[in-house]
Parts: C-alpha cells; structure tokens; sequence
C-alpha cells in the first residue's frame, strides 16, 4: 500500500500523511507534530519488523526463552547503533484503525523536507538527524562511512540507511539540490556540512583541502570549509542542502553576541556542542 503523503510549508515544511485502516508508520520521537483521533500511537525501542509490519517479533523461530533473548538481544543492538549515531532511543509507531486518518511530522530545522520512494533495490544513505518518518515497510539502520573518511569528514562517519519498500521522509535545512555526478563528470566536491542523502552506488569520501603548502593554510584558516571536503563519486542520485548546522549556529551566536571565531572561520570556527 503506498503511503500518501504531502509536503506543505516553506521555510520550516512539514508533512502531513494520510494512513489507510491498518497502516502503519513510524518516526523518530520527537518528530511528530499532530494525528487524528484514530490514529494510535505507540512508543518503542525496537524497530519496524523485516516482514514490514511495526510489529515487535513475538519470541522469533522457535519462540521460548531463547526466542524471547534473541528478540531483547536485536532490540539491544539496535538501540546501541542509534545511541552510537546520536539518534534518539525510540521510534514512534502510528496505525490508523477504522476509516482514514492523518497524522504529521516535521524536522527540527527551517528548510525543506523530501520524500524517497525505496524499490528494495536501492538503499538510500543520509546524514545524522534527517530522518522524519517512514512506513514499516521501511526499515531503518546505522552505516559507517570508514574510520579515516569520518575521522577526517567530521560529518558522515556514521550514516542512516533506509531498506526495504516504501516511501521514506527526510528533513535538512535551508534549500534542496538535486545532483548527479555523472552529470559533473562523475565527481562533485561538496561542503561536508552540506550532504543530506544519496543513493546506494555513489561513493562517499572525504579529501584535504590543498596541502600543507601556503595555498593549503590559507584555505583551511580563512576559507570557511575547515581542512576537508566531502567527494561523491558515482552515477546516482544526491540531494544536498544550503545551510549547515554549523553556519546556523555560528550566526546565531554572533547574533547573541557570543560569537567567539572572530574574522577567520574554518580551521577555527566554533562548532555548537
């Protein structure tokens, strides 16, 4: 059944969902702005089961107490991914019973919101917090970008990825673009701050900024991008967007009178804790 969903809004977009009797879709808590009263709302550690339907396994094969561990043990592991990823320590589970219902979410920053159609071919990767809400045929995981690329990007270290069937709802700031570096000769560079989400087949890296040459120094000291950027390689589909979590902190302190980086930036700009 395919979710019907519609973005509305602006500067701070939401998305309101329309839920057949039966269905069922899940959030990150603290995602959610209103449902209908139809709608039940359950709160969860575990996520959506892999038959799709929200559903906690009941004892998996076997059942028993070794079903019942094996099931506490899945649970564990994943709470520990997203505890690892900065995530929140539930989802939220909405079903709708008896007639249509609705229920919105929304992010936690002014911009644009988007919704995935996954096949089950493709995985879709995306940054730390983007995520808004999907249907239970979604499933929800933690990737790791590689040690030296995350060590070095600051952002993509850890990674969300979405599997499965169904539509997937996540959230940025500021404005969407959607590139393919196919169409840019098969590479783009981009601010590591500024990638929301790619397909499954592009490659993520990080590289240096220039050398530790005079050109390099100045780049990473006056230039406003710190000593890495990120690389997209690849034929496939990227969706970036045009503030970062950074700059808007930055410009809320200076705003506040707290801004401590003074005229430099980059190697030496303040990052919120």
């Amino acid at each position: 059944m395919t979710l019907q969903q519609e973005i509305v809004g602006n500067a701070m977009q939401m998305a309101v969902v329309s839920l057949q009797p039966g269905q069922t879709v899940y959030c990150e808590a603290g995602k959610f702005l209103f449902k209908t009263t139809n709608v039940t709302m359950e709160t969860r550690l575990s996520g959506p089961s892999a038959n799709g339907g929200g559903q906690q396994a009941q004892g998996g094969p076997g059942g028993g107490m070794g079903g019942l561990l094996r099931q506490a043990m899945g649970t564990a592991v994943q709470v520990g991914q997203r505890m690892l990823a900065g995530e929140s320590l539930a989802f939220q589970y909405f079903t709708c019973q008896g007639g249509a219902g609705t229920v919105g979410f929304a992010g936690v920053l002014p911009g644009e919101m988007r919704a995935l159609e996954l096949d089950g071919r493709r995985a879709w990767f995306a940054e730390k917090d983007a995520f808004v809400a999907a249907e239970s045929t979604v499933d929800f995981g933690i990737a790791f970008a590689g040690g030296r690329t995350g060590m070095s990007g600051g952002e993509g270290f850890i990674l969300e990825k979405f599997t499965g069937h169904g539509t997937v709802i996540i959230a940025g700031a500021g404005n969407f673009i959607d590139l393919n570096p196919a169409d840019f000769g098969g590479r783009i560079e981009v601010d590591t701050g500024c990638v929301v989400a790619f397909e499954e087949g592009i490659e993520y890296g990080v590289q240096r900024i220039g050398g530790l040459n005079r050109q390099g120094i100045m780049n990473a000291v006056f230039g406003g991008e710190g000593l890495s950027l990120a690389t997209l390689e690849g034929n496939g589909r990227v969706i970036l967007q045009s503030l970062t979590i950074e700059s808007l902190a930055n410009a809320l302190k200076k705003a506040q009178g707290g801004d401590k980086q003074g005229p430099t930036g980059g190697l030496f700009s303040t990052h919120a804790g």
